[in-house]
């Protein structure tokens, strides 16, 4: 038997990328998934294209530049289904020309980072914790980031929003385990989707790699594998958990990129 099956899923920004890879993996074990996006046309031509490998997909709108879809998007789905059992928060953003170190980050333009990137997560969640607790529990998968963990150079804005993430996942998963709602939290590291590799050049990506012990990218299947044991059975005692899905990112002494630029040997 599938692991999810039966059971009714949303994914937020999910029509490509870790969005679409999550989608696609909880779709694959049984679930019914429901593909939350701006481009409805988009969406529904993955749909199309996915129904003669039996996956069942449907869509729904969200547009993070439209913030009455918050919520109207898990809301939809409890409307269409009667039920939601997995919510992956999948949408976050930032903007490298906005987004700079303190001094240099406008101070609207930190906060409206801030808000969107907490308020997309927020406001799902509340709408998935009201239904979830009339349908006796279910599985909250927020996508974070390491940088959440480590501080960084620029996008101060960022970092802090994913910080404040790991805080959030924590405070549902404490609030609303008596109601068996579990809330975990993803934190992708440098991670090889089509719009990364456009944004760093090989010889960045060379230096990059000399900070990652497992020593190559994530891909996006790598961050679907964690959300499916996440939103499974298989993780059912396993609530408020901060997981990296970084290579090791973060985790060695601060000299070890040092080592392996010097040809470090075992």
């Amino acid at each position: 038997m599938k692991k999810l099956e039966g059971k009714i899923a949303v994914v937020s920004a999910s029509t490509k990328g870790i969005g679409y890879a999550c989608a696609e993996k909880l779709a694959k074990e049984g679930a019914k998934v429901y593909l939350a996006a701006r481009n409805l046309e988009k969406a529904q031509k993955l749909i199309d294209e996915k129904q003669k490998d039996g996956l069942n997909f449907d869509a729904v709108y969200f547009d993070a530049t439209k913030p009455e879809t918050f919520r109207s998007f898990v809301t939809d789905v409890v409307e269409k289904e009667g039920r939601i059992d997995i919510l992956v928060n999948n949408f976050g953003t930032t903007d490298v020309k906005r987004d700079f170190d303190v001094v240099n980050t406008k101070v609207e333009d930190f906060l409206d980072i801030i808000n969107m990137n907490l308020r997309s997560v927020f406001e799902p969640a509340k709408a998935a914790i009201e239904a979830m607790k009339e349908n006796g529990g279910g599985s909250i998968i927020n996508i974070g980031s390491v940088g959440g963990l480590n501080p960084d150079m620029q996008r101060t804005a960022y970092g802090v929003s994913k910080a404040a993430l790991n805080f959030l996942t924590m405070d549902i998963a404490t609030q609303y385990a008596k109601d068996n709602i579990r809330c975990n939290i993803v934190l992708p590291g440098y991670t090889e989707t089509d719009a990364a590799k456009d944004n760093m050049s090989d010889d960045f990506l060379k230096a990059f790699l000399t900070t990652v012990p497992l020593n190559r990218p994530g891909y996006p299947e790598d961050l679907a594998n964690a959300v499916l044991f996440l939103a499974s059975d298989d993780s059912s005692y396993i609530t408020g958990h901060i997981l990296p899905v970084a290579g090791g990112f973060g985790m060695p002494t601060p000299m070890y990129p040092l080592y392996m630029m010097q040809g470090a040997k075992g």
